[in-house]
């Protein structure tokens, strides 16, 4: 089963977006967003990011589809000719999981998955067997949002962080903020 990871920036109230956009500026952290889900082992493959049609919409139309990496975007109301060519559609997370273990050619492509949102698309991921970490940045301030985060579930435990992964308190326009990795527990077989 190939398995995914969630990176997502939330503040204290838990919001991640406002008007279909982010609540902060902090470029550090976008750059953390960028690097994380472009890093590769091996220099052959790419990675996915998967997000809702929303978070699609709400990136900037200069840079999507997100460069570097096949963007899958997760929707049941567009059409394929509403998007890019090399962007692929799919009506929900399994579908687009299942296409991506299924096809052959794309499996041997495939290093990482990455779900970048929204609100939905992290609800379900956090629930399905396939999630294996949540990087989250975690904001020491409180924006007004209209978008949250759900609540994350209990069996999902803080982990070390990767060697890449800046440690400790981060600061940009008087803002603080810190990196946390968490891994979601192996459900046992009965």
């Amino acid at each position: 089963m190939l398995k995914f990871s969630l990176i997502v920036a939330v503040c204290e109230n838990f919001g991640i977006g406002i008007k279909g956009d982010l609540p902060w500026l902090l470029k550090s952290e976008l750059k953390y967003f960028s690097s994380t889900t472009k890093r590769l082992k091996d220099p052959s493959k790419r990675n996915v990011v998967i997000m809702g049609r929303k978070t699609y919409f709400g990136v900037p139309e200069s840079k999507r589809p997100l460069p570097q990496r096949l963007n899958i975007v997760l929707s049941t109301t567009l059409k394929a000719s509403d998007l890019p060519k090399d962007v692929l559609l799919h009506p929900n997370l399994e579908s687009a999981m299942e296409f991506l273990e299924n096809d052959e050619e794309m499996k041997k492509q495939i290093e990482t998955v990455w779900i970048v949102g929204g609100s939905g698309v992290y609800k379900e991921a956090m629930a399905s067997p396939r999630c294996h970490r949540l990087y989250l940045t975690k904001i020491h301030a409180q924006f007004e949002c209209d978008t949250f985060f759900p609540s994350i579930p209990e069996d999902f435990r803080e982990v070390e962080l990767d060697p890449e992964t800046p440690k400790g308190i981060q600061e940009e326009n008087n803002i603080t903020y810190e990196y946390k990795i968490l891994e979601k527990l192996e459900q046992k077989e009965n």
